[in-house]
């Protein structure tokens, strides 16, 4: 693996680039108020704009750090923001997950790292997050030479995994993630490997 931090992306309908504090309106507004959005993800919706502002200046100073990937979706044809993507060591890397993923033989000795993302309500059921998530793998398997990824979401969320068969990951067993506040979550897993990836883009080229 070689990190090379959170570089612009393109993509026919999309910009994908690091988030800023001046894009703290637009996030507040667009997804990180709104519980809807937010269900599902192991976050709180944002009370205030301030605390949008506090969090992007935190996230900031992380880019400098290689392996520190968050880009926020920008949409060509208006210049808005309208949600984030991102690579982390996350939910799926919790113990008992660790353990699922090492029982199947999957290589554990980068981490277990998975794509995270959330869109405004507007925006949803238009292949947006998709095209991010698409673009996003290619960038870790292309840049980054990573070897697999991991995903997962809520049951009770079928359309987080509806984005990610059609980004090509393969469903690969049940499991439970816990929210920041200890909330436990039964989830589907899915993964990724570099096989499957290949396998993907030789058939959206058919």
């Amino acid at each position: 693996m070689h990190h090379v931090g959170t570089q612009k992306l393109e993509t026919p309908r999309l910009v994908l680039r690091r988030l800023l504090p001046e894009d703290a309106p637009a996030m507040y507004r667009n997804w990180a108020s709104n519980p809807a959005v937010t269900r599902w993800l192991r976050w709180e919706p944002h009370k205030s704009l301030a605390e949008t502002c506090a969090l992007l200046t935190a996230w900031s100073v992380l880019y400098q750090n290689p392996d520190y990937y968050q880009w926020a979706i920008e949409v060509k044809a208006t210049g808005e923001v309208i949600g984030a993507i991102s690579l982390t060591v996350s939910c799926c890397a919790e113990p008992e997950a660790a353990k699922a993923w090492e029982a199947r033989g999957a290589d554990l000795s980068q981490g277990i790292w998975e794509p995270g993302y959330c869109i405004g309500q507007p925006w949803w059921n238009q292949g947006y997050t998709t095209e991010a998530l698409q673009a996003v793998t290619d960038y870790w398997f292309v840049r980054a030479e990573g070897c697999w990824l991991a995903c997962c979401h809520a049951v009770e969320n079928p359309a987080s995994g509806a984005v990610m068969r059609h980004a090509g990951f393969v469903y690969d067993h049940d499991a439970v993630y816990h929210r920041f506040d200890g909330t436990p979550v039964d989830c589907h897993v899915y993964r990724l490997t570099r096989a499957e990836w290949t396998a993907h883009k030789r058939k959206e080229l058919l």
